[in-house]
C-alpha cells in the first residue's frame, strides 16, 4: 500500500433500516476517504447520518450497499466475527458517557481491552499504567470513576481505548457530558494522540468549537456527505484560556 492509499475508503455506501414501506435510508451513497494519520470532524444535525457512518467506519455495523475498505480490506463483505478481529486489532473507542466500570478502578478500567485479549496479568498493568500516564492521570490509578471528575473519568475512557495501540481512534461526542474547561482539555488531548502519537482521529461532533481542533470537517446532511473542508488553522493545544482569572478546582 502507497502512501497515497487512503487508509478507509467508502464508495456509495448505503445502510437500510427496516423493510418495505417502513424503511429508512440512514446513509444515501456515501463517498469518503481518511488517510492515515488524519484528524476529522464528523458534524451534521440529529438525524443526519453521521452516528450511523461512525457505526460503519468502526465496523460495528455492516453497509447494505456499496464499498467500506479499510486498509485494502473489504469490511462490507466480511462476517461478524470477521469485523470484530478488525475492531479489537485496530480500533479504539470513545464515547459521551465515559461507559466505566463505576466499582473498578481506573487501572482495571484501562486493563479490560487486553483481559478481553487474554494478555497475561504482568504485561496488563504495564500498558495500562503507560496509557494512563499518556493521559495525564499519572498516580490516579487506583481511584474509581466517583472519585474522579468528569474530565478525569474522559480521560481514562480514552486511556482505555489506546492502550491497544489501535491504529484509528473513534470518539463519539467525547466532551458532550463536559462543561467548557474539560471539554477544551480532552481536544486538547486528542489533538496530541493525532500529532504525537500518530493516531488517526475520527470524532463525531455537534459543537463547532470542537471540531475545529480538526484537519477536516465532513458534514452530513440526510444520509449524504454536504461538505467535506479542510480546516487550514486548526486550535493549537494549549490556546484555550478560561474566561475569567479564577481556576477551577
Amino acid at each position: 500500500m502507497t502512501d497515497t492509499t487512503p487508509m478507509i475508503r467508502l464508495r456509495g455506501v448505503t445502510k437500510r433500516y427496516g423493510e418495505g414501506a417502513t424503511a429508512f435510508l440512514a446513509l444515501k451513497g456515501v463517498d469518503l476517504d481518511i488517510q492515515r494519520g488524519e484528524f476529522v470532524a464528523i458534524m451534521g444535525p440529529s438525524g443526519s447520518g453521521k452516528s450511523t457512518a461512525m457505526n460503519t467506519l468502526g465496523c460495528l455495523d455492516r453497509p447494505t450497499g456499496g464499498e467500506y475498505l479499510f486498509m485494502g480490506a473489504h469490511v462490507e463483505s466480511l462476517s461478524r466475527d470477521e469485523r470484530a478481529r478488525i475492531r479489537r486489532r485496530y480500533f479504539g473507542f470513545v464515547f459521551q458517557g465515559f461507559n466505566l466500570l463505576a466499582r473498578t478502578s481506573a487501572q482495571e478500567n484501562v486493563e479490560l481491552p487486553l483481559l478481553y485479549r487474554g494478555e497475561p496479568a504482568g504485561r496488563r498493568h504495564a500498558a495500562a499504567a503507560k496509557a494512563l500516564e499518556s493521559v495525564g492521570l499519572k498516580g490516579w490509578e487506583h481511584h474509581t470513576p466517583a472519585e474522579l471528575s468528569g474530565g478525569q473519568q474522559q480521560r481514562v475512557a480514552i486511556a482505555r481505548a489506546i492502550v491497544t495501540e489501535p491504529a484509528v481512534l473513534l470518539a463519539d461526542e467525547p466532551t458532550g457530558n463536559l462543561d467548557t474547561r474539560r471539554s477544551h482539555e480532552i481536544m486538547e488531548l486528542l489533538s496530541r494522540l493525532n500529532s504525537e502519537e500518530g493516531i488517526t482521529v475520527l470524532m463525531v461532533t455537534h459543537e463547532s468549537e470542537m471540531a475545529a481542533y480538526a484537519h477536516r470537517i465532513v458534514r452530513f446532511v440526510d444520509g449524504q456527505v454536504a461538505s467535506d473542508v479542510l480546516n487550514s488553522e486548526p486550535t493549537q493545544p494549549g490556546s484555550f484560556t478560561p474566561a475569567g482569572s479564577m481556576e477551577a478546582g
